[in-house]
């Protein structure tokens, strides 16, 4: 079976610490931005009716911006922490 490139023989993962900040990082603030979806959602449903671009109302579209915000912070996380990977694996531990 083949081994990512980031991780060496030994499995150790010297960019653990960095990758759980940044993703606590980015699940708050996608917790801050579903909480104010929901917020506005219960405290204020007339306003979830007004109208947005594309003919959408203001629930319909907020709910794909989750959808996409979801999809944006997943990418962000992946690239972030397969540089840290590469740049702390490659110098913590010389490959063989």
């Amino acid at each position: 079976m083949a081994q990512s490139s980031s991780v060496h023989a030994s499995d150790t993962d010297y960019a653990i610490k960095y990758k759980t900040r940044l993703g606590l990082v980015l699940c708050v603030a996608y917790a801050v931005a579903y909480a104010g979806f929901v917020a506005t959602a219960v405290y204020d449903v007339t306003l979830m009716d007004t109208r947005m671009p594309f003919g959408l109302n203001l629930g319909t579209f907020w709910g794909f911006g989750l959808i996409l915000l979801a999809f944006v912070l997943g990418l962000v996380y992946n690239y972030a922490c397969g540089r840290r990977e590469r740049s702390t694996n490659n110098t913590a531990e010389p490959r063989s």
